[in-house]
């Protein structure tokens, strides 16, 4: 399938000043004369910050790593991970069309995006809060039907419930990602049937969940100050392997 860039660009492009540390940080991971071996992750953090990869971005980013447009182009324009068009400024939703989500009830979840966000896929909503698109599997086939938004899963999801999630993103609110349905990751939705004694030491919610809700990153843009910049990769200091009984010189069977 063919992509092209979206027909109305910005005039230009930056990343945010802990962005940039961050990029230039990912560059130091590889030889010097491989800096373009960077390009995706920093495509990413890219459309991390803006929500979408703009001409001016992709510019950018070759810039940076010394490579031509056009090779970054190709890259941004392969994966349809990166979005070159404006998505909602709010939350980009991303509903998984795939088998088990498509028997589970896909099609009513996509009814949901055409009657509350847009009647086409890629198309922004009235006000510009939201987009949506349908995209392959998600691999949360578990917890069918299930939709992407931001970082977060929404599984186990009704049209209802559904629906409720996007108007409560409508309203400025981040709703608890997970399973909708009450249950915890995958397990059966009556509960534990054996290992019981492991519910009284887990945390309320499954590990994404969890941190979902203490970073609260499910929608929001990333500036890069979210976290320390941390790079153990420039570390000089190698510890040596420990030594091993095969390490020793073997004797000869005629030395005396």
């Amino acid at each position: 399938m063919l992509r092209r860039l979206h027909h109305d660009q910005p005039e230009s492009f930056a990343f945010t000043p802990a962005n940039q540390a961050w990029a230039e940080a990912q560059i130091t991971k590889y030889p010097e004369d491989r800096a373009a071996s960077a390009i995706i992750p920093i495509l990413w953090r890219a459309q991390e910050q803006d929500g979408w990869l703009s001409r001016p971005a992709i510019e950018y980013v070759a810039n940076m790593l010394g490579m031509a447009y056009i090779r970054a182009l190709e890259v941004a324009s392969f994966y349809f991970m990166f979005q070159l068009a404006p998505v909602g400024n709010v939350a980009h939703i991303q509903v998984c069309g795939t088998t088990s989500c498509m028997i589970c009830g896909a099609e009513d979840l996509i009814s949901v995006c055409r009657e509350k966000i847009s009647h086409k896929p890629h198309q922004l909503s009235e006000d510009g809060s939201l987009s949506w698109e349908e995209v392959e599997c998600l691999g949360a086939c578990s917890n069918a039907p299930m939709v992407q938004i931001g970082k977060d899963y929404y599984e186990d999801l009704s049209a209802r419930r559904f629906g409720e999630i996007i108007d409560e993103l409508g309203l400025g609110k981040t709703p608890v990602p997970g399973p909708q349905s009450g249950r915890f990751a995958s397990e059966p939705a009556t509960g534990l049937t054996s290992l019981e004694g492991y519910i009284s030491d887990r945390v309320e919610k499954n590990a994404a969940v969890q941190l979902a809700i203490s970073h609260c990153d499910t929608v929001r843009r990333i500036d890069g100050t979210e976290f320390p910049l941390l790079t153990p990769w420039r570390s000089k200091v190698k510890k040596p392997l420990p030594k091993t009984k095969h390490d020793s010189p073997r004797k000869s069977k005629t030395a005396k």
